[in-house]
C-alpha cells in the first residue's frame, strides 16, 4: 500500500465541511462522532490506520464509502448520487425548489372530506439542510402536533352557505 496523505485528507475533509457550511461541532453531531474526532481528522496527523470514525464523517459529508481511503491515496472524493426522483415538472417553482432544499422528515397525505370528492391534501415536511439531531427531533415533534391539529379539525359550515 502507497504512502497516506493525512494533510491531504485533513483538507479536503475541512473544505468539504465549509463548503456545506458546517462548523466542526455541526458535522460531529452529523456524523455521530465528537468533536475531537472531527478536530484530530483536521489536524492533518499521521496515523498507523484508519480510524473507523471516518466512515461516519464519510457519510455526513455525502461521500460514497470508501471515498476517504482514495483521499488518503492521493484522489478525490466521490459525492453520492441522491436516488430521489425529481419533482413534477408542473408543481410551482417555488414548490419544486423546497422539495430539493433539506432532508425529507415526514410526508403525509390528508383527505379533505367533502362529500362526493376525492380530494386531498400532501404535506411534505423537510428540515434544514444543516439540522442537528436535536433540530431534527424538535422538528418531528412539531410536525406531530401540526399534523394531530389537521386531523382533528372540525368540519366548518358549507363554503356556499357561509357567503350568502
Amino acid at each position: 500500500m502507497g504512502s497516506r496523505d493525512w494533510k491531504h485528507l485533513a483538507d479536503t475533509i475541512e473544505a468539504a465541511r465549509e463548503t456545506r457550511n458546517l462548523t466542526q461541532v455541526a458535522l460531529a453531531e452529523k456524523a455521530g462522532v465528537s468533536e475531537s474526532t472531527i478536530q484530530n481528522l483536521e489536524s492533518g496527523k499521521e496515523r498507523t490506520r484508519v480510524p473507523a470514525s471516518l466512515h461516519k464523517v464519510e457519510r455526513a459529508l455525502g461521500w460514497v464509502p470508501g471515498s476517504g481511503e482514495r483521499v488518503l491515496e492521493g484522489g478525490e472524493p466521490e459525492e453520492q448520487r441522491e436516488e430521489t426522483a425529481p419533482p413534477p415538472s408542473d408543481l410551482p417553482l417555488r414548490i419544486v425548489h423546497e422539495l430539493q432544499d433539506g432532508p425529507l422528515l415526514d410526508a403525509t397525505v390528508l383527505d379533505l372530506g367533502a362529500p362526493g370528492s376525492q380530494a386531498r391534501m400532501i404535506v411534505v415536511v423537510k428540515g434544514s439542510p444543516d439540522a442537528t439531531p436535536e433540530q431534527i427531533r424538535a422538528d418531528l415533534l412539531a410536525w406531530a402536533k401540526t399534523q394531530r391539529h389537521l386531523q382533528n379539525l372540525p368540519a366548518d359550515e358549507d363554503p356556499e352557505e357561509a357567503g350568502s
